[in-house]
């Protein structure tokens, strides 16, 4: 594919607010998660008794004014999200280039606006019942709700497109973007990803058991499930010239493999092919690849498959890592978050270990390295893989 150039990106996580907050807690090896204190997943009920990535203080941060139609949580971690990393100017710049109807808005997302559609549900009144005024409004409880805000905060008029594949969303928005570029239906993107935490997304995945009592632990004998957090990111992308030096999306991979609706192919099909794919679309051999963000859930099965289908792909030198000990499972902003993550790497050569494991699986390939680690690389993948098999892999390069 032609490479994308990166022109800004940020993070917004348990960690605190923009690319720095994340780098310093990554350096220190200092995690967001906390034992869950979310009373809005259950009014009136015990809380779960698990442990989650929190982001502080979106409860004191109401939209702007102009936007209070749009007002809920993830609509709010949203525009916290895009306020850091020069994300707005990028943007701005490239409005100003090419004109707000050719910057495409591409926002990956799980359960969008739910959160506010379950409140709004349990404060049902009056016969036959209806929403209280707070709620009444129809774009809110949608799952294009993300997308349609971002929209709107940022005056884009280009295609504008919610992607909700589970927790690939926010990977496949860069996938999305290149082909919309290709095509020649944008001139350049803001993608980006918000999940909050819901009643739905906590009590959702403690149904299926696979959240645990204790801080999650990717890839350690031990693990029993993941915790989960919030979210958002954002990166701005648009062609390169000729020559250009810096950040640049190189390659993505996407697979569909179907297996099941929650559990993913016991060989990891669908993973070796996203990620064979990405490697092939960006031109790069295996060897290359310097850093690789894992998918890494601390689920037995997911880790363990992916553990697999890493060894079968790439050589021992390979540094691989789950970073979701610091952040939880932020499901449809992993894939933003984690990319994130992927090109601090590429920018630094700091490259994040898994944090809290201590005690490796048996299955675990040498790839998969539980220390930080100091190394100047030039590429960089990032893995997100989703429910029923939807999966993605993008490659990064630092040209």
């Amino acid at each position: 594919m032609t490479p994308l150039a990166i022109r800004a990106y940020t993070a917004t996580t348990a960690l605190g607010r923009g690319l720095d907050a994340q780098a310093r807690a990554l350096r220190e090896r200092r995690g967001g998660l906390r034992r869950n204190d979310f009373p809005a997943a259950a009014p009136g009920h015990a809380l779960l008794d698990c442990w989650i990535g929190r982001v502080d203080g979106l409860e004191d941060a109401p939209l702007p004014a102009h936007l209070a139609a749009w007002e809920c949580r993830n609509n709010r971690l949203a525009w916290l999200s895009l306020q850091h990393d020069g994300v707005p100017e990028a943007a701005a710049a490239l409005a100003a280039r090419y004109g707000a109807e050719r910057v495409a808005v591409i926002v990956g997302t799980s359960t969008a606006s739910i959160g506010a559609t379950e409140e709004a549900y349990a404060t049902l009144d009056g016969e036959p019942p209806q929403f209280p005024p707070r709620f009444a409004r129809a774009l809110l409880h949608t799952p294009h709700s993300p997308g349609a805000f971002v929209a709107a905060a940022t005056g884009l008029r280009g295609p504008c497109v919610t992607v909700a594949t589970a927790c690939s969303s926010s990977a496949k928005v860069f996938a999305q973007a290149a082909r919309l570029i290709a095509a020649g239906l944008a001139d350049a993107a803001l993608v980006g990803g918000v999940d909050t935490l819901c009643g739905s997304v906590l009590f959702g995945f403690n149904s299926l058991q696979l959240v645990s009592p204790e801080p999650c632990l990717p890839f350690d004998a031990r693990r029993t499930g993941l915790s989960l957090g919030e979210a958002g990111g954002f990166a701005v992308l648009e062609r390169c010239e000729a020559g250009e030096a810096g950040l640049q999306l190189r390659g993505y991979g996407e697979s569909s493999d179907a297996h099941h609706m929650s559990t993913p192919h016991p060989q990891g099909l669908g993973a070796r092919l996203a990620m064979a794919e990405a490697l092939a679309r960006a031109g790069v051999e295996p060897a290359a690849i310097g850093y690789l963000n894992l998918h890494g859930t601390a689920t037995p099965a997911n880790d363990q498959i992916e553990a697999l289908a890493v060894a079968a792909l790439f050589p021992p030198q390979l540094h691989a890592s789950s970073t979701k000990g610091w952040t939880g499972h932020t499901l449809g902003a992993a894939g933003i978050v984690e990319s994130a993550f992927a090109l601090l790497a590429l920018e630094s050569g700091e490259l994040p270990g898994i944090l809290n494991s201590r005690e490796p699986d048996p299955g675990n390939g040498p790839q998969i390295r539980f220390d930080n680690a100091l190394a100047p690389i030039r590429y960089a993948m990032n893995n997100s893989f989703g429910f029923g098999g939807n999966n993605c892999s993008l490659v990064f390069a630092r040209a």
